[in-house]
């Protein structure tokens, strides 16, 4: 499998676009006592450029694919019918194209170590402070929940009577700590093979439920668009009529944007990938095609497959995890099919690791950069000669011990709660990277920078990323928009309200008490600094492709076919 990086960019070395080459003492790469958000230039702090075009791609589309996708359409089909379904992933996948290309923008530019970076250097350190600490949080708490999902996935074939979970719990906690640490490249090949895996999972889900959807089942039963008429596309939620459609329609949004989180990670990867201003743009575009095969295509086949009024659907709504939730696994017990659980749980159970694996590289990248950008102890910016922030590393490893809460029963829900706390930080930080671009647009026009100089530029344009911004921020003040739905059997739920929206103030809270103790403001267009370490990448960039070059001049046969045919899907 080829990694070749055909054609150079015509990006040389850009001239001092509004701004005075005589005061900018970093030009001649002069770095010393100099700080730079997010570029680190002493070999005890720089993170290594380890990881492939095909690794950026796979951790990317792995990072989306997980069990949300596989399991959580189940109720997102009960609730609201495949109509809605479809309309909302579609949708939601629209904006999740925005960010993505926003973030692809600044990110080929001057690739820095994470969001908080960005945030930081083009818009305000308040900003960067609160984005760095608030998706932190999110990953600090979402590995360990993943470590539990994988635990009761394994209770499918082994019930906690016969294995306490925390046995699980603990082999999977070391395996993730050992391989995030053995050093970038590794981490990336184990990461490309996982996310394969899952790639193959869901394309091996769509053929399956193609086959069914035709006819191709035990019972020789093919539905087509009959669920679509009876019972119908559209299902109510909370109310009748419109209302309860609409309310439906809302509900599945919000949940096809927690499905879609996750795609953002891209942005993290970055600071350690080969040819970053390649291989960012090529893994960006590329998420945007699995996007509609992986998502939207697997969305519209559930809905052609099983009603959405199904007894075995609202069964399935009341499992946590395991292959007894999937949708797929009730159109499996409806068409006659009776191997496909068992398959589908070990395939559950690579999903969820893989999502462990890389959100403890996530957190402890997340925390590296905001210690780079020196909202952290120092400390949490130092590597090993394999580039790894072991540091970092470990102090997330050990935060990840909150998994043992699920071990017991009681500890249970007061963990859901510090799970729906910090899942609005993914939210928040699509919102922190809009704005940020938004910033980084009106200072590159402003300083005359033009879209030729760019190895990528974002199509949606200014105005694209402002409506893209608008809709990222009514689905926040939206998120649990159910709490205020009352009905007889439904009354106010006080603490699914403090903890599904306490996010938002502390996202607030984080930016204004910055703001206020370091006395910093929003950079103005002309400020805005484009060229501090830019030569650093050029440097970097000029290096490996001339390595590149030597190293593939002769690449033929197989590599050109892999490159031009297959590299799309891994």
């Amino acid at each position: 499998m080829s990694d070749r990086d055909d054609g150079l960019y015509a990006h040389q070395a850009s001239p001092v676009y509004g701004q005075d080459p005589e005061k900018n003492s970093t030009r001649a790469g002069n770095y010393e006592n100099v700080h730079i958000h997010g570029l680190e230039t002493s070999a005890s702090t720089s993170l290594h450029r380890g990881l492939k075009a095909r690794h950026i791609s796979m951790i990317a589309i792995g990072g989306a694919l997980g069990t949300g996708l596989i399991i959580g359409t189940g109720k997102s089909l009960a609730q609201a019918g495949p109509g809605s379904l479809l309309i909302s992933y579609a949708a939601i996948g629209i904006l999740v194209a925005v960010i993505m290309s926003s973030l692809g923008e600044m990110a080929a530019y001057l690739p820095l170590a994470g969001f908080s970076s960005y945030a930081a250097r083009y818009c305000s350190p308040s900003l960067g402070f609160a984005t760095g600490y608030t998706y932190l949080g999110k990953y600090l708490v979402i590995t360990p929940n993943q470590l539990t999902a994988a635990s009761l996935v394994i209770q499918y074939w082994c019930p906690r009577e016969k294995v306490n979970p925390g046995v699980w719990i603990a082999i999977f906690l070391v395996v993730i700590l050992l391989v995030n640490g053995i050093g970038i490249a590794k981490f990336g090949e184990i990461e490309f093979w996982l996310s394969s895996v899952k790639v193959l999972v869901m394309l091996g889900i769509i053929i399956f439920a193609i086959v069914i959807a035709c006819g191709g089942g035990p019972n020789g039963d093919a539905p087509g668009f009959r669920y679509w008429h009876n019972p119908g596309a559209f299902a109510e939620l909370y109310d009748t009529g419109a209302t309860g459609k609409f309310l439906g329609f809302w509900s599945v949004l919000l949940n096809a944007t927690f499905a879609y989180l996750g795609t953002e990670l891209v942005g993290v990867t970055a600071s350690e990938a080969q040819n970053p201003r390649r291989n960012i743009p090529k893994a960006i575009k590329l998420t945007f095609v699995r996007i509609c095969v992986f998502y939207i295509l697997s969305v519209f086949l559930v809905g052609l497959i099983v009603p959405y009024n199904s007894k075995s659907l609202a069964f399935a709504n009341a499992q946590k995890t395991g292959a007894s939730a999937s949708p797929f696994v009730v159109a499996a017990i409806v068409a006659g099919v009776k191997v496909l659980p068992h398959i589908l749980n070990g395939s559950i159970l690579i999903f969820v690791l893989s999502a462990s694996n890389t959100d403890l590289y996530i957190a402890s990248r997340t925390l590296y950069s905001i210690s780079s950008d020196g909202n952290a102890p120092a400390i949490f910016k130092r590597v090993n000669k394999r580039g790894v922030p072991y540091v970092s590393l470990l102090f997330c490893a050990a935060v990840a011990c909150l998994a043992f809460l699920n071990v017991a029963e009681s500890s249970t829900v007061v963990f859901g709660y510090f799970v729906n706390l910090v899942t609005v930080f993914g939210i928040l930080t699509w919102v922190s990277i809009l704005v940020t671009y938004l910033f980084f647009l009106r200072a590159r026009r402003a300083q005359n920078i033009p879209d030729s100089s760019m190895p990528y530029v974002a199509p949606q344009g200014y105005w694209g990323t402002a409506i893209a911004l608008f809709f990222v921020i009514l689905v926040t003040l939206t998120k649990n928009y159910d709490v205020f739905v009352h009905t007889p059997a439904r009354q106010f739920d006080y603490k699914n309200f403090i903890t599904g929206y306490l996010g938002i103030p502390v996202y607030i809270f984080l930016f204004l008490g910055h703001k206020l103790a370091t006395k910093s403001r929003i950079l103005k267009p002309h400020e805005v600094d484009f060229l501090t370490g830019k030569d650093i990448i050029d440097a970097q960039e000029r290096e490996f492709l001339e390595e590149q070059e030597a190293k593939h001049a002769n690449a033929e046969g197989m590599t050109k076919f892999y490159n031009r045919y297959v590299s799309w899907l891994f």
